[in-house]
């Protein structure tokens, strides 16, 4: 049984993997679909839908709208943030305009981090 799961919020994540935002595209389609590894797209944890998790690295990637700079995304952010992290899950944060306007540095940080070298 996964307990990470949450058949509530599945439903809405399906129509989140349909509806995805133009940067969450360009990355997807542009860099994460061709990564070695399997990247999940709008993948439910707990109570939380991530934009894209990579099991195997342990790593949560989000692109943020406008909206997480308001003072009650940016709490909403720390709150997610903190259970990813206590699960052992790195979360990976990139602004809409980093991936519009620094997309190969966000590809070059992600793949960074995924096949980190362990020392």
């Amino acid at each position: 049984m996964n307990h990470n799961n949450n058949p509530k919020l599945t439903k809405y994540s399906q129509s989140l993997r349909k509806q995805m935002t133009k940067e969450e595209r360009h990355l997807w389609y542009d860099f994460l679909k061709s990564l070695p590894v399997t990247v999940n797209r709008q993948k439910t944890l707990g109570n939380y839908i991530l934009d894209f998790y990579i099991a195997k690295a342990k790593i949560a990637i989000e692109l943020d709208g406008s909206q997480h700079y308001e003072q009650e995304g940016k709490g909403k952010d720390i709150e997610r943030d903190q259970y990813l992290n206590s699960m052992g899950i790195q979360v990976l944060r990139y602004s809409n305009y980093e991936v519009n306007k620094n997309f190969e540095a966000v590809c070059q940080d992600i793949w960074n981090h995924i096949f980190r070298q362990k020392g």
